[in-house]
């Protein structure tokens, strides 16, 4: 009999499994390591979900995006990247990052166009909730998804899968776990690779794969261990992907006899006419992601040193149609972009070996990054006549140095104090040249030095064996930056400051009989708020909002009422608000903040029979938001929507056999919309999907 434990939230559920046969047993604990050290998860104090290799499996989740649906207040929208929102944080559009960082084998990203990780080997997903800036450092103002793969063992070890589904959707995985030298060294190597030819058909040219997709990602790491007390870990990664087309259209401005303007808003999209849609530039984005890391440990005898060296590279290579449509003023007029990101980091950390008692953590961490365009503008055609190519070439570095330290200190049997800080500088520079034609418009070099003090404090009771409450009171923070569409060479108009937050909360977590929950309230008070807006139909820059809020509550539960039954879910309910925001001669104060979806609920039922079939339906539902509409300098109101997914399967031998759908209703919504006085631009959703699936497990 094998045991599976499967973590949702803070839940544990015990599986057993034997010859595919699967029944739910009952719920206990878990170790994670949240603060970077190993910690029992009913005593962190702060909102944990956990999932697992098995729910990830039962799930299908294959990418970020399908985990941060998982999550209660979380949600993503696909811009040009993955831009997240969290709580009411969204992503800085300049510096390109989200306000929740990945980790996977010590590799940070925030970086919207690189939000990837391989999930082919992973033990377990910790999504922690709230600014992490005190052991995770900057961008993590939001959270921080912290994915931890599988330790090596001596026995070989492994998966292999196929699906097929919808608009020739194909998908093939292999994972591979193998002892070299038994006790001492070890290989892994995984990859995934994926395409489809999309839901778009562009009747401009009879192209039924304008919106075709292909995803390439392999990934290798070696376990070194030469003695009980040190051992290294090395690995490599390599991502590439290829989109084409748009999931959406575009609407340009029409006028009448006199001249006066007809704005396309909100309401004028529709999912019909993207499904038929017309264009005459081919639309195409490359993204090629390379990374490596070694991680060095060694323990002594009450202590662990843990030094990780990473280097990330970013390649972009992008050209797309202008106004995504077909038959207006614009014709053939295109926007670029080449861009790349160098980073490289280090941390070297020293923490405490037990999970009792005192708990230590501290040690210092520096980062080097270069952000390049090569080209990034565009070239307009407007009524005909050829108006010549704008391009921007801008090279940003930054240096960010930190110290950090964290403490978990047991008061008594029922008390336990965080206490930790961390102090961060970080250094930008940019050199920024723009070109009309040949012919430079505009020259802007600048510095930008910041420095900040991220302090954390939190409080666990132990109330009894089944319940723990916290409270938690941490700093979280975005660095600011520079305008790289910059039309003046003034810095007055073309920097940004730091966004910082600061998070109140409070909750309890509880395990009593068949019921496993964990519930919080929180308040989120933000200064100099990352903002996104436009001076004229092609130049944008990033502004502060002096000040805003989020406050809200959040609940996620699993619950056993059977030996085969799993009812599991959450929910997040959140307001926010631009407290203090003016914008020129325009006041948004009171405003709430955009792309912030009013509450998000999930809710799964999964069925396990002992003869090895299975059912499951996951439902979820996301209410109503905002987008900024520049016409009318004001924010358009989205409806809420639900989407259900349903998975059907069979489990014999060491076989997984499925069929699934998702979006089964076939739901249609706006996941994006930009507006300006020129055209407005609308993405949707993804329609319904069927695919069939096999993976043999070894």
């Amino acid at each position: 009999m094998k045991k599976i434990i499967r973590v949702t939230t803070l839940s544990i559920v015990a599986s057993s499994l034997l010859h595919g046969a699967e029944a739910v047993q009952s719920l206990g604990t878990v170790t994670v390591t949240a603060n970077k050290v190993e910690e029992n998860i009913q005593v962190v104090p702060q909102s944990i979900t956990v999932i697992d290799s098995e729910m990830i499996n039962e799930k299908g989740i294959k990418t970020i995006e399908d985990v941060i649906r998982e999550i209660p207040n979380m949600s993503t929208i696909p811009d040009r990247g993955v831009q997240v929102n969290f709580r009411g944080l969204n992503a800085s559009k300049f510096t390109a990052n989200n306000p929740v960082v990945i980790y996977q084998d010590g590799v940070p990203s925030s970086f919207k166009r690189a939000f990837t990780a391989s999930l082919e080997n992973v033990e377990r997903i910790e999504v922690l909730r709230g600014p992490q800036g005190t052991l995770y450092g900057k961008d993590a103002i939001g959270g921080v998804i912290n994915i931890i793969t599988k330790e090596p063992t001596n026995e070989l070890s492994g998966s292999i899968g196929i699906e097929y589904g919808s608009n020739n959707y194909q998908r093939g995985t292999i994972n591979l776990n193998a002892p070299l030298i038994d006790n001492k060294l070890f290989i892994n190597v995984n990859g995934e690779l994926s395409s489809t030819d999309g839901w778009v058909t562009n009747k401009h040219n009879d192209d039924t794969k304008a919106a075709k997709e292909k995803d390439n990602t392999f990934a290798t790491s070696l376990y070194y261990k030469p003695t009980d007390k040190l051992s290294t870990r090395l690995v490599l990664k390599k991502e590439n992907s290829d989109n084409y087309g748009f999931k959406g259209y575009g609407i340009v401005t029409s006028y009448d006899a006199l001249y006066n303007p007809t704005y396309a808003g909100l309401s004028d999209f529709k999912r019909e006419n993207a499904e038929n849609i017309s264009y005459e530039v081919a639309t195409k984005e490359k993204n090629i992601i390379n990374s490596q890391s070694f991680d060095i440990k060694y323990e002594l005898k009450d202590y662990l040193i843990d030094a990780v060296t990473v280097h990330r590279k970013a390649d972009l290579d992008g050209t797309y149609d202008a106004d995504q449509t077909n038959g207006t003023s614009y014709d053939n007029s295109t926007l670029f972009n080449d861009a790349s990101t160098d980073n490289y980091s280090q941390e070297i950390r020293i923490s405490t070996k037990e999970t009792d008692g005192v708990r230590l953590v501290g040690g210092v961490y520096f980062d080097k990054e270069e952000k390049k365009k090569d080209k990034y503008g565009f070239h307009t055609i407007y009524g005909g006549v050829d108006y010549g190519t704008t391009n921007t070439l801008s090279t940003v570095e930054s240096d960010t140095q930190a110290v950090f330290a964290q403490a978990m200190i047991p008061l008594n049997k029922k008390f336990e104090l965080t206490l930790g800080g961390r102090y961060q500088s970080v250094e930008k520079e940019i050199d920024l040249e723009q070109y009309n034609n040949s012919t430079i418009s505009v020259e802007y070099n600048d510095k930008k030095d910041s420095s900040i003090f991220l302090p954390k404090l939190a409080m666990s009771y132990k109330i009894d064996d089944s319940f723990t409450s916290f409270i938690s009171i941490s700093k979280g923070y975005m660095p600011g930056g520079f305008n790289i569409l910059a039309s003046t060479s003034d810095s007055t108009q073309n920097t940004f400051d730091d966004q910082t937050s600061t998070n109140y909360e409070v909750g309890i977590k509880g395990i009593l009989n068949n019921l496993a929950f964990n519930a919080s309230i929180f308040r989120m008070d933000i200064k100099d708020i990352h903002v996104f807006r436009q001076l004229t139909a092609t130049t944008y820059y990033t502004d502060n909002a002096d000040k805003a809020h989020s406050q809200g509550v959040e609940l996620d539960f699993t619950y056993l009422p059977t030996e085969s039954l799993e009812i599991s879910g959450s929910v997040g309910l959140i307001e926010t608000k631009y407290d203090s925001y003016k914008a020129g001669i325009y006041d948004f104060s009171g405003k709430e903040i955009e792309n912030t979806p009013a509450h998000t609920i999930n809710l799964s039922f999964a069925y396990y029979h002992s003869n090895g079939f299975y059912l499951r339906t996951d439902i979820k539902n996301q209410g109503a938001m905002y987008f900024y509409d520049d016409v009318d300098k004001d924010f358009s109101k989205e409806s809420g929507y639900t989407l259900v997914d349903a998975k059907i399967g069979y489990k014999f031998s060491n076989w997984d056999t499925y069929i699934y759908t998702t979006n089964l209703t076939d739901e249609e919504y706006v996941n994006t919309y930009e507006a300006n006085s020129e055209f407005a631009i609308a993405t949707f959703g993804e329609p319904r999907f069927v695919g069939i699936g096999a993976k043999y497990t070894f």
